[in-house]
């Protein structure tokens, strides 16, 4: 047997070989090709919070808070102040003073923001990776007017530079997300007040991971109910690969491997460059998330305690499917307390054209025609084949009934062809991401631009362009996340169907 386990030994030896070959070929080709690095993907800020300060330095959310401040401090000395100014840096994010400077607007949207309310309830607000606080600004405002105390929370490792997400771990968020709520939920004053999380994007995985700790004991805000846009759950692809090559960016000549987009930083509110580690992170929380939400049942009664979950996403979207929302998720929560709003492609747009790589059509008529689902569906797609109007149709749970179709005195705008998974938070008169700038204004607007010319000419690619920034239907997702929070949350619209 001395034979096989030498024979063993030299085919492994001669894999991890080929294996370190092949990624040190693909590591010189990734930094070969990105542009050079900058300050902002460098400077390592060595105020943000982490983890393992919450236990003695860091132990609420006002201390969290005044972290921050000395963060942002050291931002503008370690790259603010290292950065060049003047004409050729007009739409430079840490060009001081240019007109994708956030530090001119106010308030600055990548700081974590606290609007009190007439106590009717608290709502923590958690962004999505790469973002900051303004991704749920909008909504954040609207609940405050209607008497909800509203969290916006920066999570670790955003708001500041991209290099912030080459450190940053989940648990750290985690740990944020955890002193937020003690915070929100100590601020109520009444035991009646409701607690609600918003979710975007990645900050859907961490709102169910507080979620479970919560009902496992481990903090008394348990949320009144979530509500998840755009959710991040059970992320893989490339992500699955991101801790390997961010751990190779450590060796000389290939420190570019740290980072699986390099751009130039216009967006004053969001990283154009994404770290090798935030794809590795996105992917660890959803995975811890999934299969601890896939052992409910062996929890029932942790699983009957599980507060509902309102799920607003596009068809199409490019981070994660429908059928991970369906079959990952809301399969396996609480039966008949959770629905899923659907925004269609728009159906008119499509029927002209034969350039779809493909149609979710297949899809969601498949929901909607089941009749044994565990949740409620809100389908919102053309009233016709001919018509850029459209109309929500609602599903209760386990039901086999005609859809109930009602008209939202909306239409889908003249080009456009679905949402995206960035779209969804963000109204049209958005003053950043909207339909039209608002008016006269002296910073960046990054909506809705027809920009055209010879290709490679920009250096914003073809695909950043060509993504919706918007929704059309904000209005309606904004009235869907009030009605939401009555009391019940969510249960009285079943009722009444």
């Amino acid at each position: 047997m001395a034979w096989l386990r030498n024979r063993t030994l030299h085919l492994l030896a001669g894999f991890s070989a080929g294996l370190l070959i092949a990624l040190a070929v693909a590591g010189f080709n990734g930094c070969s090709s990105q542009p050079p690095l900058e300050v902002w993907h460098t400077e390592r800020l060595n105020l943000e919070f982490t983890a393992n300060q919450s236990d003695d330095e860091i132990e609420n959310y006002n201390k969290y808070i005044i972290l921050e401040d000395k963060l942002f401090n050291q931002l503008d000395e370690k790259v603010y102040t290292k950065t060049e100014t003047g004409p050729d840096q007009l739409l430079n994010r840490y060009s001081p003073g240019s007109a994708a400077d956030p530090r001119g607007l106010d308030p600055n949207w990548n700081r974590s923001f606290e609007l009190e309310g007439n106590g009717r309830g608290g709502v923590l607000l958690l962004h999505g990776m790469s973002d900051s606080p303004y991704s749920l600004r909008s909504l954040g405002e609207t609940l405050n007017r209607n008497g909800f105390h509203v969290i916006g929370l920066r999570l670790p490792g955003h708001g500041t530079a991209p290099s912030g997400l080459k450190y940053v771990h989940w648990r750290d968020m985690a740990v944020a997300v955890a002193l937020a709520m003690e915070h929100l939920y100590s601020g109520l004053g009444s035991a009646s007040a409701s607690l609600h999380i918003i979710g975007y994007s990645t900050g859907a995985s961490l709102a169910l991971d507080f979620t479970l700790n919560a009902l496992e004991g481990k903090s008394p805000s348990i949320p009144d109910s979530l509500v998840l846009i755009s959710p991040a759950i059970r992320v893989h692809g490339a992500a699955r690969f991101a801790g390997t090559k961010s751990s190779l960016s450590a060796l000389p000549g290939f420190e570019n491997l740290a980072w699986l987009t390099v751009m130039d930083e216009f967006d004053p509110y969001k990283y154009n460059s994404f770290a090798t580690n935030a794809g590795s992170q996105v992917h660890n929380v959803t995975v811890d998330v999934d299969r601890r939400i896939q052992g409910l049942n062996r929890q029932p009664s942790i699983a009957r305690e599980f507060p509902p979950v309102l799920v607003l996403k596009s068809t199409v979207d490019s981070t994660v499917t429908t059928d991970a929302v369906v079959d990952n998720l809301l399969n396996r929560l609480p039966v008949d307390r959770n629905e899923l709003v659907l925004f269609d492609i728009n159906r008119q747009a499509a029927i002209k054209s034969t350039l779809l790589v493909s149609d979710p059509g297949p899809l969601t008529n498949r929901l909607l025609a089941e009749n044994d689902l565990p949740f409620a569906i809100t389908f919102v797609t053309n009233t016709n084949a001919y018509s850029n109007a459209v109309e929500a149709r609602f599903k209760a749970p386990h039901s086999s009934d005609p859809l109930l179709a009602e008209p939202l005195g909306l239409e889908w705008p003249r080009g456009v062809v679905s949402l995206s998974h960035v779209a969804l938070p963000f109204p049209p008169d958005d003053p950043l991401y909207g339909k039209t700038p608002a008016g006269e204004q002296e910073h960046i607007f990054l909506g809705d631009m027809a920009l055209k010319g010879e290709r490679g000419l920009l250096k914003v690619s073809e695909a950043w362009l060509l993504r919706m920034r918007y929704n059309p239907f904000y209005s309606y997702l904004e009235k869907r996340v009030l009605d939401w929070f009555e009391e019940p949350a969510g249960m009285k619209r079943f009722d009444s169907e």
